[in-house]
């Protein structure tokens, strides 16, 4: 992609109307655009970096059983009733349509997903099932003001498991939380597994968090065995604020945002729909089940907080918008020709790149803005550079600078 046919600029100042380190990168290096408190526009940088995020997700998913529908965001209010969500879940946008019914846009799934099985799951033959989706959810959040962090239209992947017995939920339980672990290495993200409260439907859940002062939640981490666990729930996993209920090492009080979280669902909506099935033996039982969300989104909010710096964003490989951004410096036609070339060699060798070839602007301005954008490589060609036949190279997390051939850098795709 060339940085002249991009409509969407950077910004040389953050907005005024941010109060989160997230949105206030993103928006002024151009990934996304507030339309309104908590609801933003996903630029072409923004959604190349959300859909390698979902893609992640998404082969993780595959990879640990999920089977992948898409589910409708307008619910009737019918259903919602059926659960005692409509008056109970304070978050839930509602409207009327003109030609009768009421409506809920889906902050979550259960409410649909439950009605559907009822047509497909009847004999402990139809067990297990594991389906998610990534979708578009709504939440009427009170202060939206943290960004992508808590928005009231965001993206989130959820997978729910429907079991014939607790033991096999529980077992998938455990397959979960080491997918989820594998998810965020390959989102460049260092999670924290943390025991938390289950809410109404479990006692003990767990949470993925991100370490950071951005975080809305407070976690504590033995320095010994890395038990980590919610404030919230301290106090239900026999867990004290100075002293590990795990080996009773010494914790540490940590700022933390949750990037995804995982918990049984047991039969609570079962219960609800009359979900159930027969066994071995002809016996009607209810349907156990369990529940893993991530944001994905979110996690993109969560990477801008603490993958950057005072320049601007730091991307992790697997999620960059591109891989090299690539920066023409002069007007002679020597360097337009040699980087025109460059983007050229590198588009055919797979390699997604920027090309800033903006003839108006100075160099100054374009590292700036490679700093601020965040791509994982920094690559120059210049008057300077094309003496040695070389380019400038320098990774966007390192201050080292280095020369290297451009036959060199173009042989290594070439393997």
């Amino acid at each position: 992609m060339r940085l002249s046919e991009l409509f969407a600029k950077t910004q040389r100042t953050p907005p005024k109307d941010e109060e989160s380190k997230n949105a206030k990168l993103l928006e002024q290096a151009g990934f996304i655009q507030k339309l309104s408190a908590g609801v933003y526009t996903f630029l072409p940088l923004g959604l190349r970096v959300l859909n390698k995020i979902e893609n992640i997700v998404r082969e993780e998913m595959n990879g640990a059983g999920g089977v992948e529908i898409l589910m409708p965001s307008l619910h009737p209010k019918e259903n919602w009733e059926i659960t005692g969500r409509w008056q109970a879940f304070d978050a839930l946008f509602k409207t009327k349509s003109n030609f009768g019914g009421e409506y809920a846009l889906g902050p979550t799934h259960e409410e649909i997903l439950y009605a559907l099985l009822k047509k497909h799951i009847s004999s402990y033959r139809d067990l297990p099932v594991y389906i998610y989706q990534i979708q578009t959810k709504f939440r009427d959040e009170k202060r939206p003001k943290a960004g992508l962090l808590r928005a009231r239209e965001f993206r989130m992947k959820d997978l729910y498991s429907f079991h014939a017995n607790d033991k096999d939920r529980d077992k998938y339980y455990e397959v979960m939380k080491e997918t989820y672990i594998t998810v965020f290495k390959k989102l460049g993200l260092n999670v924290i597994p943390t025991i938390a409260s289950g809410g109404t439907f479990s006692e003990l859940s767990m949470e993925f968090q991100v370490v950071s002062d951005a975080g809305e939640d407070i976690i504590f981490l033995c320095e010994k065995c890395d038990l980590a666990v919610n404030k919230e729930v301290a106090s239900k996993a026999d867990a004290k604020s100075d002293k590990c209920s795990n080996c009773s090492g010494i914790t540490k009080e940590i700022k933390a945002i949750e990037a995804g979280n995982i918990f049984p669902l047991k039969e609570k909506y079962a219960n609800d729909f009359n979900l159930n099935f027969k066994d071995e033996a002809g016996k009607e039982k209810l349907v156990s089940a369990g529940c893993y969300g991530l944001g994905t989104s979110r996690v993109m909010g969560i990477i801008a907080e603490v993958m950057s710096d005072e320049k601007g964003l730091i991307w992790p490989k697997g999620v960059a918008p591109f891989t090299i951004h690539l920066i023409a410096v002069g007007e002679s036609p020597k360097v337009k020709k040699a980087g025109e070339k460059l983007y050229v060699d590198l588009t055919a060798r797979s390699r997604e790149v920027l090309y800033d070839d903006r003839a108006e602007k100075m160099a100054g301005e374009k590292f700036a803005d490679a700093d601020l954008l965040g791509i994982p490589l920094r690559m120059v060609v210049s008057e300077k550079t094309l003496e040695k036949d070389s380019v400038e190279l320098k990774e966007r997390n390192s201050e080292t600078i280095r020369l290297e051939t451009i036959k060199t850098f173009l042989e290594k795709y070439d393997k």
